[in-house]
């Protein structure tokens, strides 16, 4: 653990670093290939959409049910032929969800569920949800999605750049898609929770990605006006110097939302967390992750394409190698010792010296020789 606070604090004051930007393919690559996973899986078992975005009835029993949660989904689907989802709620009711259920069909059903359980018809709470209502919060969820999109895309060109705003977009499209995607795999409901937890989780993904930003936009200011270092050095230092919080913020923010969904909805099974946790959950963690390894690397190559920053990394690397012909010492990737360099490196070898440095005079430098100076 001490290592590992060192770490981080070396991290922090900028002494280490770690290539993000070299090694930009490899994300790119593992990215790719998760989300190839999740459209898959999307695709082959699709998303089972909760009774508020399809319709359903749902019937509530009285209190301190003796029927189990097992009895009581094997009632409800013998009675109306479609899959419930059965709860157990704290007062000991149980909670009947059935889809694709009318009017005429729910009276049916809560005649059948009353003989089953062996409860009073008039006890069993009955609430319909029609399919056309259910369509139209799905309208406005997606509708609310895309402007929610859109005027991040808006507010970043303005307050950034457009190459900035379209590299924030991506990575936002690439949280939506794995977050998605996993919900199709796992097979758990999508209700409002799990769209509010959506919209949750694209501002924090969006928040650790302009956190980042902004330090590339101080440090690329009047870039072209030095010949030190390339704009994908200097995205990988705003990377780099902001690290540490994006860690901290992720890990602190995880450990609730994980008692949530692993405690609450696996082990006590409050199932109705599930819906809002799994998404909290999956999208901070993708978040995090494409903010680091996807957004500023895809800055960074969208900048580097540009006439402007392709003369100045030719005039960089002219410079470096001059240099390296007279044997001066070169700096490179702004001024950071990489940590899997130090690797390499024994325990208590010296710290690493960037840039420049003055040699001072040596002590034996014209000893034993006349007046101290050389032949």
């Amino acid at each position: 653990m001490g290592k590992l606070g060192n770490l981080g604090a070396r991290l922090h004051h900028g002494e280490i670093g770690y290539d993000f930007v070299k090694n930009r393919k490899l994300w790119y690559g593992i990215s790719i290939l998760i989300t190839i996973t999740a459209i898959v899986g999307l695709a082959v078992r699709g998303l089972h959409m909760g009774i508020e975005f399809q319709g359903g009835a749902v019937f509530t029993t009285p209190k301190n049910m003796s029927a189990s949660v097992s009895q009581a989904e094997t009632y409800a689907e013998e009675a109306s032929g479609h899959d419930a989802i059965v709860q157990k709620l704290g007062d000991g009711s149980l909670r009947i969800q059935i889809s694709g259920t009318d009017t005429a069909a729910s009276d049916q059903i809560k005649e059948e569920l009353s003989k089953d359980l062996d409860v009073p018809a008039e006890k069993i709470n009955a609430d319909l949800v029609g399919p056309s209502w259910g369509d139209q919060i799905a309208n406005k969820a997606w509708q609310g999605l895309g402007i929610f999109m859109v005027l991040v895309v808006i507010y970043l060109a303005i307050a950034f750049e457009w190459r900035m705003a379209l590299a924030a977009f991506v990575a936002l499209v690439h949280d939506i898609t794995i977050t998605v995607g996993v919900y199709a795999l796992v097979g758990f409901e999508v209700t409002p929770g799990t769209v509010i937890g959506l919209l949750t989780i694209l501002g924090y993904s969006l928040y650790d990605t302009v956190v980042v930003f902004d330090s590339l936009k101080e440090q690329t200011r009047d870039i072209t006006k030095q010949t030190r270092w390339t704009y994908g050095e200097i995205a990988n230092r705003s990377i780099n110097s902001t690290l540490v919080r994006s860690v901290n913020t992720t890990v602190v923010a995880l450990l609730p939302v994980g008692g949530l969904l692993f405690i609450g909805g696996g082990v006590l099974g409050a199932g109705m967390l599930n819906d809002i946790s799994l998404s909290l959950f999956v999208g901070l963690a993708a978040g995090a992750y494409s903010s680091i390894f996807i957004a500023t690397p895809l800055v960074a190559d969208l900048k580097e394409a540009e006439p402007q920053m392709k003369s100045l990394k030719k005039r960089v690397l002219a410079k470096r190698a001059q240099a390296a012909a007279k044997g001066e010492p070169v700096e490179s990737d702004a001024d950071l010792r990489y940590a899997d360099d130090e690797a390499d490196e024994p325990d208590d070898a010296a710290p690493a010296v960037v840039g420049p440095r003055s040699q001072p005079a040596s002590r034996t430098r014209g000893r034993g020789r006349p007046s101290g100076k050389r032949r």
